[in-house]
């Protein structure tokens, strides 16, 4: 498949990118950019479990959110637009009670305003965890949105 991608990043940027948030938090780890997909992991701890002891649900789609997110932002020109969630889904196939969970996010539509990613969870035996589908709407920054050059140079670092 064609490579996807607007901005070129490298998995050391994205992961440098997620210092401060929620995925630095969580210890979500980016693992491959590949040409039309995009991989990270994330461990299954006290940081990500519920009270039973298995992943929580939401873990799993702050993974991936995260996932599609970013990957969104790189399929877009930085300069004139960014994406924001629109809507997010999740069917939680299989509990995990240890170890890390791998989340890869591929597109099903790449639209001038819309994208649409499809996100699998899987464990370590490479079971499938969570199937996940993000929407994302593409908007565009104006000339004079507040903060601009902050974002600007976070998404381009």
């Amino acid at each position: 498949m064609a490579r996807i991608w607007k901005s070129k990043v490298t998995v050391e940027q994205l992961n440098q990118r997620g210092r401060g948030t929620m995925v630095d938090h969580l210890d979500i780890k980016f693992t491959e950019v590949g040409p039309d997909y995009l991989c990270a992991s994330m461990p299954v701890d006290h940081r990500t479990n519920q009270p039973l002891g298995l992943l929580h649900g939401g873990a799993s789609v702050v993974l991936a959110e995260t996932l599609g997110s970013v990957a969104g932002v790189l399929c877009v020109d930085v300069q004139k637009q960014y994406v924001v969630g629109l809507e997010i889904n999740a069917n939680h196939l299989r509990g995990v009670r240890s170890g890390r969970v791998v989340g890869t996010a591929k597109p099903e539509h790449l639209g001038r305003k819309t994208q649409v990613w499809q996100i699998g969870i899987v464990d370590e035996r490479e079971r499938k965890v969570t199937s996940s589908r993000l929407t994302l709407v593409v908007l565009d920054w104006g000339e004079n949105a507040p903060g601009l050059s902050q974002r600007l140079a976070w998404l381009t670092q």
